[in-house]
């Protein structure tokens, strides 16, 4: 009887598919049907739908019990067989490309001749530094709502002239920046693996609605590039980290100051205090928690660009103690 039957709409990667199954139908009974359809193994499927969710182990559960109910709608993420297939191929080809950059670097500088210390001598040192401290690869995860938007945030930060500068400043190198799934690892924002080998951001919303703030998003990029050095976050990491940051928002405000846009133009990201940290300066002076009593008067431009740099580092080193806690590299052996 049509009763004794549930009819769903699984979407993946655009596409709807509408599966009828018996009431007392199982999720195992799904992920075979869902298999066929997009040639997504089960292991690698994920529904995301309102209502209960299964935990693991509960595969033998009927989609009644796991909450899925006719009519539903049901998003899907997961990675194809032949997706697989192609990024074992990038990975090994990833592994292969780091291996040589490693074996490179264990070797002596190869040193340019040159006739003195001029223009052309400073080209060469930064072309060979720009070619040899960046980001070897970009990789969005292909089985996440659209890739492409992933990979433009993604070289965004490795095109980005504050990043740049202090990856080249400080020597980093990192093998393949990507991406974390929110619903993969919820409790991450950022993770390095091997000191360097692989850098992944959460670019993401939960909802996989949208993507983080790129400011938000790049401030966790500068704490995953500290782990290039210090793995757990003790005084060391917690000192280049705030370096980090400060050298980034310092190169940004010279580069205002010169009318050296970043990016894509005028105001594209560039430090500017908000009236937030405007107040927040003025409430305390360099160096210290003493309140300011009363309005500041004949100050200097310089005197008001540390408080409020002052005051963008406080704010920084609060949200800094929420991004640690988010970070899987401290916490883990793949430092």
């Amino acid at each position: 009887m049509p009763s004794d039957f549930i009819s769903v709409t699984v979407s993946f990667r655009g596409k709807a598919h509408t599966i009828s199954l018996s009431s007392d139908a199982t999720l195992s009974d799904l992920h075979a049907q869902l298999e066929e359809l997009t040639e997504v193994p089960p292991s690698l499927q994920k529904l995301l739908y309102k209502g209960k969710k299964p935990t693991g182990g509960d595969e033998e559960i009927t989609i009644l019990l796991a909450g899925i109910k006719d009519g539903m709608k049901i998003q899907m993420l997961g990675t194809t067989t032949k997706d697989l297939e192609g990024m074992k191929a990038v990975e090994n080809e990833n592994q292969r490309r780091e291996r040589i950059m490693r074996e490179r670097a264990l070797k002596a500088p190869v040193k340019l001749r040159s006739t003195g210390s001029g223009p052309v001598s400073s080209l060469l040192s930064s072309s060979s530094a720009a070619l040899q401290y960046r980001f070897h690869d970009i990789k969005p995860l292909p089985h996440l709502p659209n890739p492409e938007s992933a990979l433009k945030l993604l070289r965004r930060l490795a095109d980005d002239p504050a990043i740049k500068h202090i990856m080249q400043k400080h020597e980093f190198t990192v093998g393949v920046l990507t991406e974390l799934a929110p619903h993969e690892h919820p409790e991450l924002l950022g993770l390095n693996e091997n000191a360097g080998q692989a850098i992944k951001l959460r670019l993401r919303t939960d909802k996989y609605d949208g993507f983080r703030l790129y400011s938000e998003v790049r401030r966790v990029l500068c704490h995953e590039l500290t782990h290039n050095v210090w793995g757990d976050h003790d005084e060391n990491f917690k000192s280049l980290n705030s370096k980090l940051n400060r050298e980034v928002m310092e190169f940004e405000k010279a580069a205002k100051d010169g009318t050296h846009y970043l990016s894509d133009g005028p105001g594209f990201d560039l430090y500017k205090p908000s009236s937030e940290l405007e107040a927040e300066a003025r409430a305390y002076t360099l160096g210290g928690n003493s309140p300011i009593s009363g309005p500041i008067d004949y100050e200097s431009q310089e005197d008001r660009r540390k408080r409020i740099l002052e005051a963008t580092m406080n704010r920084l080193r609060r949200e800094e103690e929420e991004i640690e806690h988010s970070c899987g590299t401290g916490h883990s052996n793949t430092t």
